[in-house]
């Protein structure tokens, strides 16, 4: 096999397998930085020995012997500092990584990468540094990826991930999956960050493109990977359904031109319908578990009415009110009582819907929340109330920083000034 061919075959089996090799040698090694480096040396030796010897019946399995062997060669030579202590934590560590066969079990290493998620969430971090952590290690997007989602830039990003993993380490933070007392605490800070990652991708809050589709892809893969490893638990479930019900959408979001499509403009044609049929199994297992309703799985019952429905006139809006409220019930939040007023505008008219606004509007929760006001402007320019409407909007636009959604705004006002223009 010729040289580029083999850095080919390197690439795919890196963008495969890099966490999973990662989340093995942190294990085996206990440290972020020295398993990164191991890593990257094990990849450098595949490149260098597989033209030769042929790809191993199991990759995975050799690049984590390869990076371990060469983590303990350069403790070896650093003979200054080592020490007895240090080699039997040499001898420890050779014994576990001689335990990795090349036909060890997806479960082993499925542990490893669970144990590297609960590490990444620990409640020690900041919720920033979970998303990040999780980019990085877990998703294996490179630094300037993970710089680019958080609008900083490369640097700004790499000090961050080294702060978070200098914590880890300083803090003495266990890599490890919690013990069951502490694990639904914990796997609801995991799903958050997961959820995170997807609305970002989904629904970018800034910038120029208003999906972003390899993040929305890295969060359904980290769901998925939660799904296995965590079976049948319905918040799992109902998030991995939330989350493919919402990107079975995506193709039918943005025009061409990269401008908003509502979702009662989308070509339902373009709707993915195999993300839909494993969204809609998901979220039927999630609901069937009595006396375990998740948030996640009220959302995406609301996500499958969406998809279910052939027309926009065949939703079933009354039903997405109700499950609104129950929503409600369970997470409380101002944007979910935003999302409600919407649905209520869809059964009892636009004035009720205004009402409900502008009571949330009253409370000062959501003041600088764009949307906010975009939904009101709309309820308003359906009431026959133009002008009202136009200032709405024109609310939201300064508050909009995503350039798909000013589009979408300053071409209402302009509707709006184009029929007074006309008067």
């Amino acid at each position: 096999m010729n040289v580029g061919a083999i850095d080919r075959l390197v690439e795919e089996v890196f963008h495969r397998e890099a966490g999973r090799v990662l989340a093995t040698l942190i294990r085996l090694l206990g440290d972020f930085d020295s398993a990164e480096e191991a890593r990257q040396e094990a990849f450098t030796a595949a490149i260098e020995q597989w033209a030769s010897t042929g790809v191993p019946a199991n990759p995975r399995a050799w690049l984590i012997r390869a990076g371990h062997n060469k983590a303990v060669d350069r403790i070896r030579r650093d003979v200054v500092f080592r020490t007895k202590i240090l080699d039997r934590e040499i001898a420890s560590a050779e014994a576990d990584a001689a335990a990795v066969s090349d036909d060890e079990e997806d479960s082993t290493f499925g542990d490893d990468r669970l144990r590297l998620i609960f590490t990444c969430c620990h409640p020690a971090l900041s919720a920033e540094a979970h998303i990040a952590l999780t980019l990085r290690e877990v998703c294996g997007l490179t630094t300037q990826a993970v710089a680019r989602a958080f609008l900083v830039s490369e640097e700004t990003m790499a000090q961050r991930l080294v702060r978070a993993k200098k914590k880890i380490r300083d803090a003495g933070i266990p890599y490890e999956t919690p013990e069951p007392p502490l694990l639904n605490p914990r796997i609801h800070g995991v799903l958050a960050v997961v959820y995170g990652v997807f609305t970002e991708g989904y629904a970018a809050t800034t910038g120029t493109r208003l999906v972003d589709a390899e993040l929305c892809a890295e969060a359904i893969r980290l769901g998925r990977l939660l799904d296995e490893l965590l079976p049948a638990n319905p918040a799992v479930m109902g998030l991995l359904a939330l989350m493919l019900l919402h990107d079975a959408r995506r193709p039918a979001r943005v025009s061409q031109d990269g401008d908003v499509i509502l979702l009662e403009d989308q070509d339902r044609a373009l709707w993915n319908q195999a993300k839909i049929a494993e969204g809609l199994a998901l979220v039927d297992q999630a609901l069937s578990i009595p006396g375990q309703l998740s948030p996640y799985a009220v959302q995406a019952a609301i996500a499958a009415l969406h998809v279910r429905a052939r027309k926009k006139e065949d939703t079933d809006w009354p039903q997405i009110v109700g499950l609104y409220e129950v929503l409600l019930r369970l997470q409380p939040s101002p944007v979910i009582e935003l999302n409600h007023a919407v649905a209520v505008s869809m059964v009892d008219g636009a004035a009720r819907a205004l009402n409900l606004v502008d009571s949330l509007s009253a409370r000062g929760q959501v003041s600088e929340y764009h949307l906010l006001h975009a939904a009101r402007g709309r309820f308003l320019q359906q009431l026959g109330r133009p002008l009202e409407a136009r200032d709405a909007y024109r609310s939201a636009l300064a508050l909009a920083t995503l350039e798909p959604e000013r589009r979408l705004l300053k071409a209402r006002i302009a509707s709006i000034d184009g029929l007074r223009a006309g008067v």
